[in-house]
């Protein structure tokens, strides 16, 4: 334990962060588990999951818990789940519908006789 004032203030100021900090990665990883979890899951609230996500990582950003390059990476990763897991469905669903019968349609070409120029 400190003697010096200062250093008893620094450690209960660490102390605090440190509170602060936990409750944010705990907040973060919450936040992108139930992402995930909307994801596999195929919730129809993934747009509001994703954007919960995102804020949770802006705030880890601004409060310096991850680097701002990270959290950019973290961010564009939840946009392609996103991307991907909306066009599962719609792929599933076109592979399910019968297919027709494909009716090939020949194109005629009318062929024009060229003109020959002679020469003089």
């Amino acid at each position: 334990m400190p003697i010096i004032k200062s250093a008893k203030k620094r450690v209960r100021i660490a102390e605090k962060a440190a509170i602060r900090n936990s409750k944010t990665k705990r907040n973060l990883r919450t936040a992108l588990k139930a992402f995930h979890k909307a994801i596999t899951g195929g919730d129809k609230e993934v747009a509001a999951k994703q954007n919960d996500a995102q804020s949770n990582l802006d705030k880890a950003v601004k409060k310096g818990i991850i680097h701002k390059n990270k959290a950019a990476r973290l961010k564009k990763q939840l946009v392609a789940k996103n991307k991907a897991a909306d066009a599962a469905p719609a792929v599933k669903a076109k592979k399910a519908a019968p297919k027709k019968a494909a009716v090939k349609k020949t194109a005629t070409k009318k062929t024009v006789a060229k003109k020959t120029t002679t020469k003089k």
